[in-house]
């Protein structure tokens, strides 16, 4: 196969021109045959990249995403420091009452040492959405380092030996100082930052999904500069380039990350673009069909130098099932108890509002499909549903729901406890009654439970959740066909921290009032 001669620009051509070599042979340009495709020359000389695509990215190159990458490392880097020297004063110097030898300050440096070792400090350039949550039982792991070692060499770094109310402090105080600085550090970079600017390489549909959720999502800081299909079609308000030109368009729109969806097309030319947009040192994002499915709970493998993955089976083991429920009734217990007084303060401010039952009750399915009632505080008046045909003309909700933000159906105080989500309480008692779950699907009505067919069923294989991945997302905003497919993935995925994760993430949902 024959190329193009030396210091020729290509990228101006497009895939099957055929062009004279200097033999008199004729060559077609193939997508295979370069890689990756170089710049314009006017593009290497003026604009972003002072070098051709495939040239090694100079060391210290201090582009914008090389310094975005740096600023969060160095924010990352001075939390953790602040965070360690925190700990140490409270919990050895105040709590304790020690002096501190010399030693115990140059023992801050082990803290950003245990951080990279453990990867705290590279997870960041490779992902959009940049979360401390997400990293916590790696913080978990650095604050028990840091404070065993201290601990090993507390007569070395203090003029005294550690107690264990003083050891128990430091980490305590180390593993929550970590957490909250870097949310903190993060927050401060991405304010500062310019946001991220994306490009997807794929189809429409596998676009609008993206450009949905980087709209909607602030916190990612991250901003859909437009699309680059793999193929021909039609012209688009979205497309801003063709992919044969896919380096010139990386350079004209300055791109800090493309995110690839690779559809049905030729794996290699895939591969090609993969190649071309890391040797411009442009950050990659692949949104492989197959996890859609399997979701991230996979074991990889290596079978003589081919790498495999191992997925999980349908449903929880029996051990994982005994475990989530004796959380859900532990917590659940507990909740009813502290809360006992409040629940009987709103029944009866609900009482005296309006005439009508205390407790709403609503046939949902359940898991395995066995329906069951589910209890709620009544937020309406009693008969409302006999309206709801009368109202269709005004839903918000997204497809398959039914949900209006100004329902004149609902009551002032049920007003407040949707806002405040107090009218979602009773629920643990069917969390008790073993129908629903802390975490898990949403529990839908028969209506919306006869449109989900086939694989997507296999997000009953858990019990339906008072709060879940829908209600971080949106609730009713999340279109039934994507909901049925974030609860497919979650009971794919199940751990005890992914159900943590998902408490932590609704608390600040619900302060904030983000539902419809």
């Amino acid at each position: 196969m024959k190329t193009w001669p030396a210091g020729e620009d290509v990228a101006t051509e497009p895939f099957g021109t055929t062009r004279a070599d200097g033999d008199g042979d004729s060559t077609t340009l193939d997508e295979r045959m370069v890689t990756p495709l170089p710049l314009a020359p006017a593009l290497q000389r003026g604009g972003r990249w002072q070098r051709g695509a495939g040239e090694p990215i100079p060391e210290g190159d201090s582009g914008t995403i090389a310094r975005r990458d740096t600023a969060y490392r160095l924010a990352l880097l001075c939390a953790d420091i602040v965070a360690a020297a925190f700990a140490v004063a409270i919990g050895v110097i105040v709590i304790g009452g020690l002096a501190l030898n010399p030693e115990a300050v140059a023992a801050l440096l082990i803290v950003p040492v245990v951080a990279k070792a453990i990867g705290l400090y590279d997870r960041d350039e490779h992902l959009i959405r940049k979360t401390t949550l997400d990293e916590v039982p790696a913080i978990f792991q650095a604050a028990t380092l840091y404070t065993l070692v201290l601990w090993i060499g507390e007569y070395k770094f203090f003029n005294d030996g550690l107690h264990q109310t003083q050891v128990l402090a430091l980490w305590g105080l180390f593993f929550l100082s970590m957490a909250v600085g870097r949310t903190v550090a993060r927050r401060v970079v991405r304010f500062a930052a310019r946001p991220e600017r994306c490009l997807i390489v794929g189809d429409v549909d596998s676009a609008e999904p993206v450009r949905r959720k980087l709209r909607t999502n602030h916190a990612l800081n991250a901003v859909l500069i437009g699309r680059v299909p793999l193929q021909d079609e039609a012209p688009l308000p979205d497309v801003v380039g063709e992919f044969e030109n896919l380096g010139i368009v990386l350079a004209e729109h300055e791109i800090d990350r493309v995110l690839i969806a690779p559809g049905g097309r030729d794996p290699e030319l895939v591969l090609h673009a993969i190649r071309l947009v890391k040797s411009m040192g442009v950050k990659v994002s692949v949104l492989p069909r197959l996890f859609e499915v399997v979701g991230s709970a996979v074991e990889f493998d290596d079978l003589d130098g081919i790498p495999l993955l191992g997925l999980r089976g349908q449903g929880l083991p029996r051990s994982s099932r005994l475990l989530k429920r004796a959380c859900d009734t532990a917590i659940a217990s507990l909740a009813l108890l502290v809360l006992g007084p409040a629940l009987l303060i709103i029944a009866i401010a609900i009482r005296l509002d309006s005439p009508g039952p205390i407790v709403f009750r609503q046939k949902r399915v359940g898991r395995h499909g066995r329906a069951f009632q589910i209890f709620k505080f009544r937020t309406m008046y009693d008969g409302a549903d006999s309206m709801k045909h009368q109202l269709l003309s005004r839903n918000e909700g997204a497809e398959g729901f039914f949900k209006i933000a100004d329902d004149p159906r609902v009551t002032p105080v049920g007003r407040w406890l949707r806002k405040t989500y107090l009218d979602e309480l009773p629920q643990l008692f069917n969390v008790l009654r073993g129908e629903m779950s802390l975490v898990g699907p949403r529990p839908l009505v028969v209506d919306e439970d006869r449109r989900i067919n086939g694989w997507q069923r296999g997000r009953l294989d858990l019990a339906p959740g008072i709060t879940g991945f829908w209600q971080v997302l949106g609730s009713s905003r999340v279109p039934l066909h994507e909901m049925v497919k974030i609860d497919y993935l979650y009971a794919t995925n199940w751990s005890l921290w992914l159900d943590l994760k998902v408490i932590l993430r609704t608390v600040p949902y619900v302060i904030a009032r983000r539902g419809l």
